[in-house]
């Protein structure tokens, strides 16, 4: 029963959080606090433009002692933004997270954002489905 990225977002939800272009890096940041995020979308015109991290607040403001305050999300953000599909496979985003190094996937599904999954959703359906295969060989096993 191998999981799909639907099944993702049929359990977490659908709900994708997003920001502009144009929002300043520390309100990107106060929203990721509130929703308890480690990243958004950014949109513009109803398209995907990017996506805004932790890590690239951490790497591209702090460590360069940048103000947040003054800065737009659109000067930190990767606009060259990996995304998957609703019917790819669970064990094909965590090729792309750990060849990739990123920690999050939007979503995309006939150009249209419809969900964004972490490697923390990808890691707990791998093993979801790692305990699902052991019970089932265990039950196969023992008759």
């Amino acid at each position: 029963m191998a999981r799909m990225v639907s099944n993702i977002l049929d359990d977490k939800g659908r709900v994708v959080l997003s920001v502009e272009p144009e929002t300043s890096v520390y309100a990107a940041l106060e929203k990721m606090a509130e929703h308890d995020v480690g990243a958004l979308v950014v949109m513009k015109d109803g398209g995907l433009v990017g996506i805004v991290s932790e890590r690239d607040y951490a790497r591209k403001v702090v460590l360069h002692g940048h103000a947040s305050k003054d800065m737009p999300v659109s000067e930190i953000m990767t606009s060259d933004v990996v995304t998957v599909a609703s019917n790819d496979s669970v064990q094909s985003c965590m090729a792309i997270v750990t060849e990739r190094r990123i920690r999050h996937l939007p979503v995309v599904d006939d150009g249209d954002l419809v969900g964004v999954i972490s490697i923390g959703d990808v890691v707990k359906a791998v093993i979801s489905d790692q305990e699902f295969l052991i019970k089932e060989l265990e039950k196969y096993i023992t008759g």
